[in-house]
């Protein structure tokens, strides 16, 4: 039956069954289509086709039955803008989340994700959420230091990043997707759109809710997490000491490129462990707005870019273990530019995210 793969492919082509129509031409009506997505009906092999050819799918993806199932995203309080984005959002995490899959059981590589011992750990004030993070850092063998790249860090600990541009005060969302044989993956979901700083602070925000049980504060107390995962108060007190009567811009943007995060989120952090007094943080601010930085700061950091499965496709390919043809299919490419790029280095954009295979 091919009715689950075909609503997800319509979805993610953010097409109504309308839509399809006459993207197919007319060559079967909308009244089918839904038939199809219910398995009342079965497409024969022209449609099937060409349904395959309209979705940007392959025939073979339309046919497998051992589809992987939502079960849970948390969009909270940022929500989507329309029942119609919210379901083009999902089928992209389905879609991203199921070529993961794939290509790790073809390497024998089951990294379902398995909590650090002693986590989820339920909070109720900021104080423990300072304490989850360091605990999470040693669980993690991360010690104080800025973690460069942590969208890869985290795909190493199962947790599995998907990157598609949402709406822009959309910054991130996690969900869980439960496999064939019962056992559930994480995902985190960020907006590709985003400047570096703010997708690493939306990783580390939506690792909190992965890893906490903080009740009706979530959000406040995950913000808390979030700043002193990536801003340990030990690193922060090295940088600025313990106590600070004035603070440069210079100085923050410098603290900036090192831990990763945007120039607030230092003022936010330094005011949080009480390096600076609320006054100092109210002048900061005051000049942010004036320079028109609230919303976009200068010397934006490298977005996240979450490489592993596009490595993982190149390791089966080199391994035979998968056909060039399937890996091009698995990462949205023809298979000459697949086979073109191989002997190449991968290009690099100004923001320092390789783009393409």
């Amino acid at each position: 039956m091919i009715g689950a793969r075909l609503k997800l492919a319509r979805s993610a082509a953010g097409l109504s069954l309308r839509g399809l129509e006459d993207r197919l031409g007319g060559l079967v009506t909308a009244q089918a289509i839904g038939k199809y997505e219910r398995d009342e009906m079965m497409p024969g092999s022209e449609v099937l086709m060409a349904l395959a050819r309209a979705l940007d799918v392959s025939v073979s993806y339309l046919l497998r039955d051992d589809a992987v199932e939502l079960v849970g995203v948390d969009f909270r309080k940022r929500r989507l803008e329309s029942v119609k984005d919210r379901a083009r959002v999902e089928s992209q995490i389905l879609g991203a989340v199921e070529k993961y899959l794939e290509i790790e059981d073809l390497l024998a590589l089951h990294s379902d994700w398995q909590s650090p011992a002693g986590f989820p750990k339920r909070i109720v004030t900021p104080e423990g959420a300072e304490e989850a993070a360091d605990a999470l850092r040693i669980a993690w063998n991360l010690g104080a230091d800025p973690i460069p790249t942590l969208a890869e860090f985290l795909e190493d600990q199962a947790i599995k990043i998907v990157s598609v541009p949402l709406s822009e005060r959309v910054s991130g969302v996690k969900a869980s997707v439960k496999k064939a044989n019962g056992h559930q993956v994480q995902a985190i979901v960020l907006n590709s759109e985003h400047p570096g700083e703010r997708q690493r602070f939306t990783l580390s925000h939506e690792l909190g809710h992965l890893v906490l049980d903080a009740g009706t504060q979530a959000e406040e107390l995950c913000n808390r997490f979030a700043g002193a995962f990536l801003v340990p108060a030990a690193a922060l007190r090295r940088e600025l000491g313990d106590h600070r009567s004035s603070i440069s811009f210079r100085e923050l943007f410098y603290l900036k490129e090192l831990f990763g995060v945007s120039a607030q989120a230092i003022a936010f952090r330094s005011a949080d462990l009480g390096i600076i007094n609320a006054r100092l943080k109210k002048e900061l601010f005051i000049q942010f707005g004036k320079r028109g930085w609230r919303k976009q700061e200068p010397n934006p950091v490298p977005k996240e870019y979450p490489a592993r499965f596009r490595r993982l496709c190149l390791r089966a390919l080199s391994e035979d273990v998968i056909s060039a043809s399937k890996v091009a299919e698995l990462l949205g490419v023809s298979t000459r530019e697949l086979l073109a790029s191989l002997d190449q280095a991968p290009p690099r954009v100004a923001d320092g995210s390789p783009p393409g295979i």
